[in-house]
């Protein structure tokens, strides 16, 4: 499992499918920069006080492009952005 430090969000990118026939096309590009919250890091000191992150797991959100680093583990792949980076709740 992996823990993010500071203000840091793991979020697993969203694949979308299109079923073409009986075949299922699956692109990470239709969905755009669409992710689920996996683990969130406690948050980062500013000023002096600490500010707890915002987020939680399992929520849906839009992330602004080229941000963050990408990691594949076992056929999923993961972004560790930081908060900041974290433009909407998709409700």
């Amino acid at each position: 499992m992996i823990k993010p430090l500071l203000d840091n969000i793991l979020l697993e990118k969203i694949a979308s499918e299109k079923k073409v026939g009986s075949i299922v096309l699956t692109s990470e590009k239709k969905t755009g920069n669409v992710a689920t919250v996996i683990a969130v890091g406690p948050g980062k000191e500013e000023n002096g006080k600490f500010v707890a992150t915002t987020l939680k797991p399992g929520e849906k959100v839009i992330y602004r492009a080229y941000s963050g680093t990408e990691y594949e583990d076992d056929g999923h792949k993961y972004l560790l952005i930081k908060e900041e980076d974290i433009l909407a709740i998709v409700e």
